[in-house]
């Protein structure tokens, strides 16, 4: 899936409690977080704890890379 957040709600730190929320879920289920972000978008991931793995792939159009993060 995806995680998007309305333009007008961007910079609020709604994106950031999504995904530390998915986290904390997934805690004790998984060892670690897997995603693919769009490259523009691999700063606010990194802030979150991920770290790029690979090269740089198509989805939609859009460049992403995949993203990794021990739990």
């Amino acid at each position: 899936g995806r995680v998007c957040v309305l333009k007008s709600h961007r910079g609020t730190g709604l994106g950031a409690g999504l995904i530390r929320a998915a986290l904390a879920a997934a805690e004790g289920r998984a060892r670690k977080a897997r995603l693919g972000a769009q490259v523009h978008a691999l700063g606010f991931y990194e802030a979150l704890g991920f770290t790029a793995v690979g090269p740089v792939f198509d989805d939609a159009g859009i460049p992403h890379r995949d993203m990794v993060r021990d739990l």
